[in-house]
């Protein structure tokens, strides 16, 4: 009786089981949750420590685009018209502004010390011509009394070459007369070509000492029926710009109003410090809208331009390296990529090489930034948070 009063019923058994194996597996599941909160945990963690970056996509710019330069007029021709002779303004026939024909008189200068050396010349001129004369007369006598043996050869050679020495010193004096004459003849300042006065930098009774180019000059003539236009072109261009190429240019003062230039020639050679060459282009004014010394905007149309790729300035990295961009690979490492600018238009950079157009490029990298950093793209670092969430 004992023994069967001691035994455990199996229902017993069987429950006590169930209750073991639904512990087992509360603990297996609260092992299993804990493990996966620790690495989502982990998995917040790195990326929190992770750099997060806003990527862009280069655009293509299409070959067509107008090349917008700056540039300057120059006359054609400009003449800065110095004084030859010194001495006082008499009188001026030509303001600033004037049109003026070739050879007509813009000024006349008076000219006292040069008038007297006129004089002195002209008198001396008529003393060196007496005495050739008179050696003249002299010598022919002797040579006709020679055959008569009056003289002798000796004095005959001698009034001869006395006559030959008085008509050089008469030459000599004449040549001195010439050059004082044709001096005198700049104490008029005239035109040198069909023009305008561009600049007036005397006045009448002002003392005029003889100019060598290196102060101001007195007038200045310039034509400005046809004009000059020099513009400097960026190195990565000049190969699209040749010699007979047409451009569009405007003026501030002409709003609106489009003015067609020929490229006419190229300096063949780039600036060291700027990266540029000088080209000349000629336009006509014959109607006189524009001014040398003004500003212009010049367009050259390209079409044969290759595509190039353009970046906003703010992805630009600078430092001893040069000009670089750092871009993002398919697992969020950064590379820095070199690149060269043909074009800088301010908020925006035309590359001409260093990226391809699928390259995602970092905007407003972080300082510092290395090859081999790891980064987390904004859009996917949102994504990542609200799937830990």
């Amino acid at each position: 009786m004992s023994s069967e009063t001691h035994k455990t019923p199996p229902s017993l058994r069987i429950g006590a089981v169930i209750v073991g194996v639904v512990l087992l597996g509360v603990l297996i599941v609260g092992i299993t949750a804990r493990a996966q909160n620790a690495r989502t945990l982990k998995s917040w963690t790195e990326q929190q420590a992770a750099i997060s970056v806003s990527v862009i996509n280069a655009t293509e710019i299409t070959g067509g685009k107008p090349l917008e330069l700056p540039g300057r007029f120059e006359a054609y021709a400009a003449a800065p018209l110095y004084a030859r002779v010194s001495g006082y303004l008499k009188s001026w026939k030509a303001d600033i502004g004037t049109p003026v024909k070739t050879g007509q008189l813009i000024a006349e200068i008076e000219t006292p010390d040069l008038d007297q050396q006129l004089l002195q010349a002209r008198a001396e001129v008529a003393t060196a011509k007496a005495n050739a004369d008179l050696a003249a007369i002299t010598a022919k006598r002797l040579q006709s009394l020679l055959d008569t043996n009056s003289v002798s050869h000796q004095e005959v050679d001698e009034k001869v070459g006395d006559y030959a020495a008085k008509q050089a010193l008469l030459q000599s004096a004449q040549a001195n007369l010439d050059r004082l004459v044709a001096t005198k003849a700049f104490a008029r300042i005239v035109a040198p070509f069909d023009g305008v006065v561009t600049s007036r930098n005397t006045d009448t009774g002002a003392l005029i000492n003889v100019g060598s180019g290196t102060g101001p000059a007195l007038f200045v003539v310039s034509d400005n029926r046809r004009l000059r236009l020099y513009v400097s072109v960026p190195q990565a261009y000049l190969g699209s710009i040749k010699p007979g190429d047409t451009a569009d240019v405007t003026v501030p003062e002409q709003p609106g109003q489009v003015f067609q230039a020929k490229v006419v020639s190229a300096s063949q050679s780039v600036d060291a410090s700027s990266g540029t060459s000088l080209m000349q282009l000629s336009l006509n004014n014959a109607d006189g809208k524009l001014l040398p010394g003004s500003y212009a905007r010049v367009s050259f149309n390209l079409q044969g331009q290759a595509s190039r790729l353009s970046i906003p300035a703010s992805a630009l990295i600078f430092d001893a390296k040069g000009m670089q961009v750092a871009v993002v690979d398919a697992d969020g490492t950064v590379k820095r990529k070199a690149i060269t600018v043909a074009r800088d238009l301010g908020s925006a950079l035309e590359l001409s090489d260093g990226i391809s157009a699928t390259d995602q490029i970092i905007d407003n990298p972080p300082d510092g930034i290395a090859d081999g950093t790891k980064v987390l793209i904004k859009q996917d670092a949102a994504a990542s948070e609200k799937k830990a969430g």
